[in-house]
């Protein structure tokens, strides 16, 4: 489940969920393998209101004697997605859902959506956007790296991904001259050198920066970012844990 927290949540990111307050079926059509531990769910849910990239949803499990499992993920497709939506799963260890997901579901299943959920992690696409993303911390940052190419947006963005080595990196061929990748088997632990291409030569206006990732991952990445000259009101950070 990811915990959420920023140094301000402005209150125009805050939305309105009424369209987000019930479970809605949502009809599993396709499954992609991202990583030897990850995969990607496609969805088809004719009713979806639509979300903004960053935001996630909760899914439920209900079992035949009626015993119900329900976890929040973050939402990897882009908005225009119309009547569909992608959640990239971590297969976690005893993990009741991602365990159903990665080893028993299959197109055509049916499971309940509620969403989406959360504002002030969401990014509008009309400010400069530097991504940090942890692992599986990339997946809402994703989201906004394809809303980005989708519509052909001008605004400055960059995504910087820490994972452990290559066969660890979800979305491989996705990535492009806007991703720097680090990989912390080889490379060691994300650094302010890393940082310092995007921070020392901010757009005008300055970056908005996304940080999402384990509890120290989020720690870490926010620390550099401040060190580095990013404005504490102006990192917005998602935890996973």
């Amino acid at each position: 489940m990811p915990a959420t927290d920023t140094f301000k949540v402005p209150a125009r990111l805050v939305p309105s969920n009424r369209a987000a307050a019930a479970f809605r079926p949502a009809t599993l059509i396709d499954i992609r393998r991202e990583t030897p531990a990850m995969s990607t769910f496609r969805f088809a849910v004719p009713d979806w209101p639509g979300h903004r990239p960053g935001q996630h949803v909760m899914m439920r499990l209900t079992a035949p004697d009626g015993y119900t499992a329900q976890r929040h993920y973050s939402l990897a497709s882009p908005p225009g997605d119309t009547g569909h939506l992608e959640l990239t799963v971590d297969h976690v260890s005893g993990g009741e859902v991602s365990g159903h997901l990665h080893t028993t579901a299959k197109p055509g299943d049916t499971v309940e959506i509620k969403g989406p959920l959360g504002g002030f992690f969401a990014w509008p696409g009309d400010r400069p956007a530097l991504l940090l993303g942890g692992g599986s911390g990339v997946v809402p940052l994703m989201s906004m790296l394809r809303h980005h190419r989708t519509l052909d947006l001008k605004v400055p963005l960059h995504l910087v991904v820490s994972v452990r080595d290559r066969e660890s990196l979800p979305y491989a061929s996705e990535f492009g001259p806007e991703t720097t990748v680090v990989l912390s088997r080889t490379e060691g632990r994300l650094h302010a050198g890393q940082l310092a291409a995007p921070l020392s030569h901010p757009p005008d206006g300055g970056w908005e920066a996304y940080v999402c990732g384990s509890n120290g991952f989020a720690e870490h990445a926010s620390r550099l970012l401040v060190t580095g000259g990013q404005p504490r009101d102006r990192i917005r950070i998602e935890r996973f844990g």
